[in-house]
């Protein structure tokens, strides 16, 4: 892909500025027109391919948001990752979370309640949570701090009763 027109999921150039709506409004806008085109993907190349691709293509969108979030919040500190939870997934109360831990090097934190997971249970397409969401996670939080990793276990989304967030700077 040529690198001076990146296109991000929502539609924008991918340098372009952060548009001010939620990250669950974002999800409930984008996830209707991407479960369909999946759908529609399979049948003609076969699930395994196509999640593949959409794997793919959703781990890049990450990848440049969490870049770019490190650029709004002018650091990439667990300080600054606490400041991403707060103010952007779990904006609009998408989340209900209980922070464990939080130093200079763990942020520790349970999902008790994910908006998501019911955002994509009521719009009938939750076996693509997991790939739409979920799935951004570790990509995202790498590209934020190449020295941060995420280590999760369990989510909401595939049936856990918390997602277990462990968040440690190498």
């Amino acid at each position: 892909m040529d690198d001076s027109l990146q296109i991000s999921m929502d539609g924008r150039q991918a340098d372009a500025p952060e548009p001010e709506i939620s990250t669950l409004m974002r999800r409930e806008i984008q996830a209707p027109l991407i479960a369909g085109l999946i759908r529609g993907f399979i049948q003609d190349g076969g699930y395994i391919k196509v999640m593949e691709v959409v794997s793919s293509v959703i781990e890049e969108d990450a990848i440049t948001a969490g870049k770019r979030m490190a650029g709004k919040f002018k650091g990439n500190s667990m300080k600054e990752m606490k400041r991403i939870l707060e103010e952007g997934w779990a904006e609009e109360d998408a989340l209900e979370y209980t922070i464990l831990e939080q130093t200079d090097h763990r942020f520790s934190f349970d999902v008790t309640r994910c908006r998501y997971a019911e955002l994509y249970e009521r719009l009938g397409i939750q076996e693509f949570g997991c790939v739409l969401s979920c799935s951004r996670d570790e990509p995202f939080i790498k590209s934020f701090n190449p020295r941060m990793k995420l280590i999760r276990t369990r989510t909401i989304m595939q049936g856990a009763s918390v997602c277990d967030f462990r968040i440690v700077l190498e």
